[in-house]
């Protein structure tokens, strides 16, 4: 067995395949097993290991996706957001680096156990961080399919060995790809290219960022992604699937964005730049979401009452809780350096900006829909074995889904 994050894990037996479905309410697999979209599914919920559980707060996807792969909480990887502040050098940046890592992750030690590895990510955001430390592993995004190569990502010629063309950023098809891209590496039979014993397979929210659980478009993804989870079920591999967070629509009932927008509130209320906010959902991916989520960290300047600040922030209409450093470090496992002096959840149906000014709203073409809350955190964790003797009541997290598929599937 390998200990990683004082967590153990054995080698796999058999080829093992973890599934992080981007923004994956568990209702999108509802209703789409009661519509008759996912018969795999609708097998595996009865046969397999179904299971509720939390992601990590915020609810986005990098420290969600990292928390899955190093199986610990944000306050023992260090990744707490996709983007933040960085006190050091005063300036916003993306934690695209793995330099903010604080943390291994499973696949550096399998690799240099001797276990082959295989990362697929449809946005290339998440690469660097989930391969770090990959040993002689393949690891590459959808995005940039096209420019991969065998020193950066263990791997050459892509879009001939998927056959198919590089997807859209914007589109089902990228995730699709991912699911392709897995399919064409445990079939391949070329020179150097060894067969995965372990990969893990992480797809955009493209689809959940438009489109509500139930509609055609909903069941039309769900649906492919039945398809493969069959096809890799059908090669004998084992299989978890889980999500980094839920989704919601963020509307008011006149169907627009329901925003608070912190940053002009605090620079009214607090005079100008007083108080920073930033918001972690920001990424090069904004056209879906408009870099609007329920999630804020707040710096304050020296001397400022932040138990004050709190209090009139609660009274904020639409404001779901607002919690001191300290308090959202113990509630949320979050590390308490790189989440500012206050942190603001806003409710289930409510996204907070920064300045209005600042969100181009002009690519929404439907409702607004998002995540980085409370209300985004409960996710499915589904493994294609049945596992006996499992407290179904205790509180099961999307990181533990390793430990399933590699301690207790096989």
């Amino acid at each position: 067995m390998l200990t990683v994050n004082g967590r153990r894990y054995h080698k796999p037996k058999q080829t093992t395949v973890v599934v992080c479905v981007d923004g994956c309410e568990p209702d999108y697999v509802g209703q789409a097993v009661a519509a008759g979209q996912m018969p795999w599914m609708q097998a595996t919920l009865v046969h397999g290991t179904a299971l509720h559980a939390e992601g990590v707060i915020p609810s986005f996807t990098n420290p969600n996706n990292v928390s899955i792969v190093t199986g610990v909480p944000p306050s023992m990887h260090g990744i707490c957001g996709n983007y933040l502040f960085d006190p050091e050098t005063q300036r916003e940046v993306m934690m695209n680096d793995p330099k903010w890592l604080r943390a291994p992750t499973i696949f550096a030690a399998m690799t240099q156990a001797g276990v082959s590895v295989a990362i697929i990510t449809a946005k290339d955001k998440l690469r660097r961080l989930l391969g770090h430390g990959l040993q002689q592993g393949i690891c590459f995004s959808a995005e940039k399919a096209d420019q991969c190569n065998a020193l950066e990502h263990g791997i050459e010629g892509v879009l001939e060995l998927v056959d198919r063309p590089l997807p859209a950023v914007y589109s089902a098809d990228l995730s699709e790809f991912v699911f392709a891209s897995a399919l064409a590496l445990l079939r391949a039979d070329r020179g150097g290219l060894k067969r995965p014993d372990i990969l893990y397979l992480s797809t955009t929210d493209y689809i959940q960022h438009k489109y509500a659980p139930g509609s055609l478009e909903a069941h039309d993804f769900y649906r492919m992604l039945d398809q493969y989870l069959s096809e890799l079920e059908a090669m004998g591999c084992v299989i978890a699937v889980t999500a980094d967070h839920g989704m919601n629509a963020k509307i008011a009932m006149d169907g627009k964005p329901d925003v608070i927008y912190l940053q002009d509130w605090l620079d009214e209320a607090m005079g100008a730049g007083k108080v920073r906010a930033i918001l972690p959902i920001t990424d090069p991916y904004v056209v879906h979401h408009a870099a609007l989520g329920s999630f804020a960290t707040l710096y304050l300047q020296p001397g400022m009452d932040a138990m004050r600040l709190r209090e009139r922030l609660q009274g904020l209409r639409g404001m779901e809780r607002v919690l001191l450093k300290a308090e959202a470090a113990l509630a949320f496992e979050l590390p308490a350096d790189r989440i500012g002096d206050l942190v603001c959840l806003s409710e289930r149906f409510t996204v907070i900006g920064t300045s209005k000014t600042r969100h181009d709203l002009s690519g929404l073409d439907v409702p607004l829909r998002s995540h980085g809350g409370i209300s985004e955190q409960r996710v499915p964790l589904i493994v294609n074995r049945a596992i006996s003797g499992l407290d179904p009541n205790r509180r099961w997290r999307n990181f533990d889904a390793f430990d399933l598929a590699l301690n207790h599937a096989q």
